[in-house]
């Protein structure tokens, strides 16, 4: 069943778009992960591992500004370690997380490897976005919820995003189609077919 999004956000099809120089860019993070983990492929599904590398490229290539936030440090390191755990599991089944991460050494020194190497290439293709989680950032993403359906992560990123006067994203996370105010540049079928839908998909 196709998840019912009410898009509030304009949304862009980037199969379909040129960035610009001018563009400024929130990558989310699991286009950084399709785009700079080497085993993405294992837990991606095709249009993720093509698109958004390739629409990455075509921004660095016209001078997009690129923005990341050490946020997603947390979530990215939690899907490569938990993609890695899954290779590993093929080979050994009954490990759990916690298993993976204490009772093998070589994997735990590939994981780190794994995430350290990734985010250097975030950090060599964007700048950071600041965000200083306190009790202030934390009663805005709780207002957002109301009104957004994000999840927790995702209204820090918006915060991140509203802070540093960013208007657009790139993501695969049709979440973010719910809120008004941002452009949506993502290649999700469904979402840019809701949008078709409901008059919100633009061309530029």
């Amino acid at each position: 069943m196709a998840v019912n999004y009410t898009v509030q956000a304009n949304v862009v099809d980037i199969r379909r778009d040129n960035p610009k120089q001018e563009d400024a860019f929130l990558v989310d993070t699991n286009v950084w992960y399709w785009l700079t983990y080497t085993k993405a492929s294992n837990s991606a599904q095709p249009h993720q591992t093509r698109h958004y590398p390739a629409y990455i490229g075509k921004a660095l290539s016209a001078k997009s500004q690129l923005h990341h936030c050490g946020l997603s440090l947390n979530e990215l390191s939690h899907i490569i370690e938990g993609t890695e755990r899954d290779i590993f599991r093929r080979s050994s089944p009954a490990t759990n997380t916690k298993k993976f991460r204490h009772n093998f050494p070589a994997e735990r020194n590939n994981v780190v490897a794994e995430i350290q190497t990734a985010w250097e290439q975030v950090e060599t293709m964007s700048k950071s976005l600041d965000l200083t989680v306190n009790a202030d950032l934390t009663d805005k993403a709780l207002q957002r919820m109301a009104t957004e359906s994000l999840d927790g992560y995702d209204l820090f990123l918006l915060e991140a995003m509203s802070e540093a006067g960013i208007q657009n994203i790139i993501t695969d996370d049709g979440d973010y189609a719910t809120v008004p105010g941002i452009q949506l540049f993502t290649a999700n079928k469904n979402v840019i077919k809701t949008a078709r839908n409901q008059g919100k998909l633009v061309r530029r």
